[in-house]
């Protein structure tokens, strides 16, 4: 992918303004408290609801009020686009950065016709992760913006559903954002603690995690009164708070090159390695158990081995001090592989 850095000034890029544009005297009232503060005032104009009978933004007529925040504060101006029309109409109003909400992103087709609309155009683009945890979906949808010729290209990380969830409005899921980014290092990334937490008290431990990431910017929801908001309430914090905010925010260095890290990073190496030996060793027991079921005409799985691996694994985290869960997950992919290997041994597959 061929991609232009989109001019960040400072860290972080702060993009901030009400869920949605609800009338010119709240938009104004909004971004004139922003100056100063904010690289980019947002407002979403097209809201795209899970039930109807929600409030689904003012359209078109919004973008009039988002020209004058441009003219009369030069304060630059983004939204939400999510079909062609939008585009059409958002770049006719001079909108500075648009960005491509979670649902247009999970579909592939919808987020053609935004490419071909925006074809020809240089103007920045952010993605939105898709709402459901799809590393692919997400780089499928910048690629296709790409090979439209739009190349000031951003991701914007604002969590993931889960069903059940009750912390988070959306859960962070950290490891993909940063696995984007690992593939992607050129690709700006943008956190929305805002659409992480669902919950105004915690956009500012979210931001600071983001920061701690090395994330390049934060959009963060802001509405001079939020509990009368007319969309997502719950989750926009004001202007002062957003203040608070960002005098609180802690920036850290990204280089590391001291002979302290560096002698630290030789002993992870080294259990690094040895953990892998470990692994190696696992996966040969387990070959030569898979051997012995197709031997005793066993089934491969054995729920009641697994409840005990799981249980053993509870209780050596709870006397380590280990995350019980970040620990489950490890040994559930480890149980994995060593089903994988037993079935190509029960198959006949010994290569």
């Amino acid at each position: 992918m061929k991609i232009d850095k989109i001019d960040i000034a400072k860290r972080p890029l702060l993009i901030a303004g009400p869920c949605s544009a609800e009338s010119e005297e709240q938009v104004m009232a909004v971004a004139s408290a922003l100056v100063g503060k904010a690289d980019y005032f947002r407002a979403g104009l097209w809201k795209p609801r899970t039930r109807p009978g929600c409030f689904e933004g003012v359209g078109k007529e919004g973008l009039l009020w988002m020209r004058r925040v441009r003219n009369e504060l030069s304060l630059p101006v983004a939204t939400e686009v999510a079909t062609a029309e939008h585009v059409e109409l958002a770049l006719s109003a001079g909108i500075d950065l648009l960005w491509v909400g979670a649902r247009t992103t999970a579909n592939p087709f919808a987020v053609q016709e935004i490419a071909d609309a925006l074809r020809g155009c240089d103007v920045p683009v952010l993605v939105k992760n898709p709402v459901n945890p799809d590393l692919e979906l997400w780089i499928g949808a910048l690629e296709r913006l790409n090979n439209a010729g739009i190349t000031r290209l951003g991701a914007i990380h604002r969590g993931f559903s889960s069903y059940g969830e009750k912390y988070f409005r959306n859960a962070p899921q950290w490891q993909l954002p940063l696995e984007l980014h690992r593939r992607l290092p050129q690709l700006p990334l943008i956190c929305d603690p805002s659409h992480i937490s669902g919950k105004r008290e915690l956009v500012m431990s979210l931001s600071q995690q983001a920061m701690d990431l090395n994330f390049d910017g934060l959009m963060i929801e802001t509405h001079c009164n939020p509990v009368c908001a007319l969309s997502d309430s719950r989750q926009q914090v004001t202007p002062d708070e957003l203040g608070v905010i960002l005098d609180r925010i802690v920036h850290r260095s990204v280089s590391v090159d001291s002979s302290e890290f560096q002698a630290y990073r030789k002993q992870m190496d080294e259990v690094d390695e040895a953990i892998m030996g470990l692994m190696a060793k696992r996966m040969e027991l387990s070959r030569e158990i898979g051997e012995l079921k197709r031997e005793k005409g066993l089934t491969v799985f054995q729920p009641s081995r697994y409840d005990e691996t799981m249980k053993r694994c509870e209780a050596y985290c709870e006397r380590a001090k280990l995350d019980s869960e970040a620990m489950k997950d490890v040994f559930e992919a480890i149980h994995s592989e060593s089903i994988r290997q037993q079935l190509r041994i029960v198959n006949g597959d010994k290569s």
